[in-house]
């Protein structure tokens, strides 16, 4: 095996046909095809020539040669030493160390909010502050030269139920949104109804009671719109044959439709709470929503072993207070939602809400978010995935000590950050060039690719370096070297981006100016997400009874389980036709008048039923139908 230099960042082996064979079939022991008896070993960082000359004399012994070898770096770059044998200590590499990542095996929730803010602070202060002052020691970070120790991951995943081979997308979706859950918002939307009746003094005559079936009804045409996406809904109710929806009409009439938007409701109102009273809960309008669903997204499905962490946008039109500007996501201004996912399907084990800004420094912010988000995955050995926002030497301190292993990027100014890899000390760097820092598993990187990255990961052994590939902007492809924690975290902190593809290509639900039917939408639509998962780990890819196409999609699942959940529901308009014959003596004493429906005339409906063809612009609303001016209106209202 010969080994040549590439500038002088970086030594890349090169292999003969005997060699690759040997390397290939040592894949399964070793990430990166690097074989049985090679390490990349990086010598971690660098001092700048002021503080070598200032620390020179106080040094000896091991100390000076250490000096020296930094000095040795800064005049020839980056090294990488390779050596026959190291003291790495590798436990189930392939399991652990796979650039894959995710290896399918056979597997008391809360959200945050104002109210629970300071009780949750103050728990966590302690552990903060006492790793804080640990990490921050000049002693904390040592050379990238320790063995690092990766427990085997054992726990059950995947999907949890007993749902047999017949089960349809309506079963799926019920593992995670319960019929009881239709029951209890059928129940305070009718108490809803009743109470903005009891506030305005007037009776609406237009509004009665709902029921199951209808709610149900009415939740399968929203998930209809998500794919058959129109501008206003009451386009689906127009009388154009070429915008109108013949199923829409139906099944219930626009009025109706508009009446149960009206009137949705998840909580009683009469005991809400008021604000600055000890129980406020500014999320009461949907804790009865996320009590069922959090704990049904949990149970429905066992966490594989890499999952990420990451903030997940709802697009909103309006203002609200805890909308947000992320110009990182697709959807730049939003309602933020902090979501763990799946790393390799996307699908979402837990979603909590932001709901305003605190106080509280990002790190802080981050350290509580991700501690609550990965509570019950205590000493199973998942690999959690973080982005800048949340990673800090203090969270993956806390979380290895819960038997969870972490990988992500961070800020250079978070506390207990190794002072010598901040750019000040490391100086400019050459792309591919990168250092490293270690305490125990936990391992500090900061390398240069497009721009500088900084690294914090316990899942990753130091100086193993890939070759990822990268493209220029005239198309030009060309090899790129990244540290193992980074070539991990590209392949991993995707969990939550996938959900959001997923949810985003057919929302559920209509703009409104409550922000409280947002997430009921949002959760609405995760459940469908997930449920689609579930079914598609389930059957092996195989599509469900009674679909004849080839690949059965998300769309076709969507359809299905609109069809389902609206079955041959048509009792509003027959509710409407039956009110009519019993009243036909006045027609417009229930609400049912004359009215110019359109500028162009189109055939009346009682003269068509008559087999004549007469047109007018005149016809009944609530009915949608034109009629004369004549006699045609009592007459079709008998």
């Amino acid at each position: 095996m010969a080994a040549s230099e590439k500038g002088e960042l970086f030594t890349i082996l090169e292999t003969n046909a005997e060699t690759e064979k040997d390397t290939e079939s040592n894949t399964e022991s070793f990430p990166l095809n690097l074989s049985a008896d090679v390490k990349w070993l990086e010598i971690p960082f660098r001092k700048r020539v002021w503080e070598e000359d200032e620390c020179e004399n106080e040094l000896t012994g091991e100390q000076a040669a250490a000096a020296a070898a930094a000095s040795g770096i800064r005049d020839s770059g980056c090294s990488i030493l390779l050596g026959a044998e190291s003291d790495f200590k590798y436990e189930d590499l392939d399991d652990s160390y796979s650039v894959n990542g995710c290896t399918e095996t056979t597997a008391n929730d809360s959200d945050i909010d104002f109210s629970d803010l300071e009780e949750e602070l103050t728990d966590l202060r302690g552990p903060i502050g006492e790793c804080d002052e640990d990490c921050t020691s000049k002693s904390f970070w040592g050379e990238p030269d320790q063995p690092i120790s990766i427990e085997e991951f054992t726990a059950s995943t995947g999907p949890r139920h007993a749902l047999g081979d017949e089960a349809d997308s309506r079963d799926y979706f019920r593992l995670l949104f319960p019929d009881m859950l239709f029951q209890h918002i059928v129940e305070h939307t009718n108490n809803y109804a009743l109470y903005r009746q009891r506030k305005s003094g007037k009776l609406d005559p237009h509004w009665r009671p709902t029921d199951l079936r209808e709610m149900q009804a009415y939740i399968g045409l929203n998930i209809l719109m998500g794919i058959n996406q129109l501008p206003d809904y009451g386009m689906y109710w127009a009388t154009d044959i070429f915008i109108g929806n013949a199923g829409f009409k139906k099944t219930m009439t626009a009025r109706r439709f508009e009446k149960l938007n009206q009137n949705i409701h998840l909580c009683d109102r009469d005991q809400e709470p008021a604000r600055g009273q000890p129980d406020y809960d500014g999320l009461y309008k949907i804790r009865p929503l996320l009590d069922v669903v959090q704990k049904t997204m949990w149970e429905a499905y066992g966490a594989n072993r890499c999952l990420t962490v990451d903030e997940g946008a709802i697009a909103v039109k309006g203002r609200f207070s805890a909308t947000q500007y992320m110009p990182s996501k697709p959807i730049k201004k939003g309602l933020k939602v902090w979501m763990l996912c799946d790393s390799k399907s996307g699908y979402c084990h837990r979603a909590n809400i932001y709901v305003g800004k605190s106080n509280e420094d990002s790190g802080i912010v981050g350290y509580r978010v991700v501690t609550s988000l990965v509570r019950g995955l205590e000493g199973k050995h998942h690999h959690v995935f973080l982005d800048s926002f949340f990673t800090s030497v203090p969270l993956v301190h806390k979380l290895l000590e819960l038997g969870l292993y972490v990988c992500g990027t961070t800020q250079q100014n978070r506390k207990g950050f190794p002072d010598a890899l901040k750019l000040k000390n490391v100086g400019k760097l050459a792309q591919g060039e990168f250092f490293q820092c270690q305490h125990g598993n936990i391992l500090a990187t900061v390398m240069r690719d497009t721009k500088v990255i900084s690294c914090l990961s316990s899942n990753a052994a130091p100086g193993i370096v890939g070759i990822s590939q990268g493209k220029q902007k005239d198309g030009t492809i060309y090899g790129v070297p990244r540290p193992l924690p980074l070539l991990l975290y590209q392949e991993n902190m995707r969990g939550v981006d996938l959900c959001d593809q997923l949810r985003e290509c057919y929302l559920v639900g209509r703009p409104c100016k409550k922000w409280w039917r947002y997430f009921l939408w949002f959760y609405l639509n995760i459940c469908i997400v997930n449920a689609f998962i579930i079914l598609r780990e389930s059957r092996k890819g195989n599509p469900p009874p009674g679909f004849s196409g080839k690949q059965f999609t998300q769309r076709h699942f969507r359809i299905r389980l609109a069809q389902l959940l609206i079955g041959d529901y048509q009792g509003t308009r027959g509710v409407e036709r039956a009110s009519r014959k019993r009243h036909s003596d006045s027609p417009v004493e229930y609400g049912h008048r004359l009215e110019r429906m359109s500028e162009r005339s189109r055939r009346c409906r009682n003269c068509t039923n008559k087999g004549l063809r007469h047109e007018s612009v005149f016809g009944c609303k609530i009915c949608n139908v034109h009629l004369c001016r004549g006699g045609c209106f009592a007459e079709f209202h008998k």
